[in-house]
């Protein structure tokens, strides 16, 4: 059996959030943390180990992890753009991993759609970091995406 997209994006944090510790390398920390007997020694501690991630959606996590470790500068910055007020490393670094990727599935996934990266990271980041997490996820990712619509509707007219 393998994994749904929710649990690989849920895996996708994991892994971003390692590499925030270790700055390894993220295909480095991809291929260690899928290492089959890591993965299933894991699968007791959270169910979304359980599942090994299918080709699609192995495809799926070195995509979003390579590409958010390349980006980390222009996602943080975006970040800080929405986050009025608040320094962006006084954000908890897995509320700001899950952003980073709802950022970076949102500007370059194209079979990803804005309302499903903007409603998994706000269910992220309450699972992980709790509600008022979730709150302020969901206020800087509507803004981030309300901005977004904007430019792509002036851009059509």
């Amino acid at each position: 059996m393998s994994m749904t997209r929710a649990n690989a994006r849920e895996l996708a944090v994991h892994l971003i959030y390692a590499r925030e510790f270790s700055g390894d390398e993220p295909e480095a920390i991809i291929s260690s943390r899928l290492e089959r007997e890591y993965y299933q020694n894991l699968s007791k501690e959270n169910e979304i180990y359980s599942d090994s991630p299918s080709p699609a959606q192995r495809r799926y996590l070195d995509t979003v992890v390579i590409g958010v470790a390349n980006r980390t500068e222009e996602l943080n910055a975006t970040i800080a753009r929405y986050s009025i007020g608040w320094d962006v490393r006084r954000i908890s670094r897995l509320t700001r991993c899950i952003m980073q990727l709802a950022i970076f599935e949102t500007l370059y996934m194209d079979d990803v759609p804005t309302g499903v990266a903007i409603s998994e990271a706000v269910r992220l980041a309450k699972k992980y970091d709790g509600t008022e997490a979730g709150a302020f996820t969901n206020g800087i990712l509507g803004s981030f995406a309300r901005d977004l619509a904007s430019a792509g509707d002036s851009q059509c007219q």
